[in-house]
């Protein structure tokens, strides 16, 4: 995964997993509108809406933005670490039971393991939608990708609300394994994640993805409007022009329905490879 760059105070703290002094931090005393990022990966962490004022010289969330932050037992022994659930960068500590909110929760985070986007830039962040069989492996590739933000699988395609793993594997739910890809379109355009996404997959199979065989296996670009769905077309007709028989549906995207935790970031927890995916250039 491409990193952003540190300085070595920033390294001191998000690699080496130290603390910056209280009440010296950029976002303290800060209470502008917007969204809270990892310096390291730029995934989103915490919401302006979260934060309050403890006084503890740090600044101070009584929630994240869901599945953003994991915790760890810190090397104390004692204290519960957080870090970045998409890079490992680590962010300070959380504490319960303290009473500061209705929450009852304190996540205390050193300023310079953020970077803060105000809310008037934070729609400049997109989304797009693909399945190309197993969403592990379509996420590794993805979270390796420039202007990649933030990655999310789950399932898309079907009339199951709130679908579980179980269900789409076994049962008629109709839904694809899907991922959930945020990108900066200063960065990289949306062509170039289409791009990338049937260049990591096979699209001429057929409700299926190497050894994993099933409707919930199936090629589809979930488009979220007509600009992407002529991209995905142009890509597709590039590609049958140059003998591919593509398979791929491209159909409007539904609701997309988060898959459970341990689905998320599965290589990276596994310190693995895809068994089934891996990456062929077709332009």
């Amino acid at each position: 995964m491409n990193y952003n760059s540190l300085t070595p105070e920033e390294k001191a703290v998000i690699v080496d997993k130290g603390t910056e002094r209280p009440f010296t931090g950029e976002y303290y005393d800060f209470w502008e509108k917007g969204t809270y990022v990892c310096k390291r990966c730029d995934a989103p962490l915490y919401k302006s809406t979260d934060k309050f004022d403890s006084q503890c010289g740090w600044p101070s969330f009584d929630d994240e933005i869901p599945g953003a932050v994991k915790r760890q037992l810190d090397a104390d022994g004692v204290r519960t670490e957080i870090l970045c659930n998409n890079c490992g960068a680590h962010l300070g500590h959380v504490f319960e039971g303290e009473g500061f909110t209705d929450k009852n929760i304190r996540h205390c985070v050193n300023s310079i393991s953020m970077n803060f986007i105000p809310e008037k830039k934070t729609e400049k962040y997109e989304k797009a939608y693909f399945a190309g069989g197993c969403f592990w492996g379509v996420e590794y590739y993805f979270q390796n990708a420039e202007g990649v933000v933030s990655t999310t699988v789950g399932y898309m395609g079907g009339d199951k609300e709130n679908p579980t793993y179980k269900e789409v594997s076994y049962t008629n739910t109709g839904h694809a394994e899907t991922i959930e890809v945020v990108y900066d379109p200063e960065k990289a355009s949306y062509e170039e994640m289409a791009k990338l996404f049937f260049e990591i997959h096979d699209p001429t199979q057929v409700d299926r993805q190497g050894p994993d065989i099933g409707e919930q296996y199936r090629s589809a670009v979930f488009y979220t409007d007509d600009n992407q769905r002529k991209i995905a077309e142009k890509l597709i007709g590039i590609l049958k022009d140059n003998g591919y028989d593509v398979a791929t549906e491209v159909v409007e995207a539904g609701t997309f329905w988060e898959a459970e935790d341990y689905h998320q970031d599965y290589y990276e927890k596994k310190n693995g490879q895809p068994y089934c995916h891996s990456y062929q250039k077709r332009f």
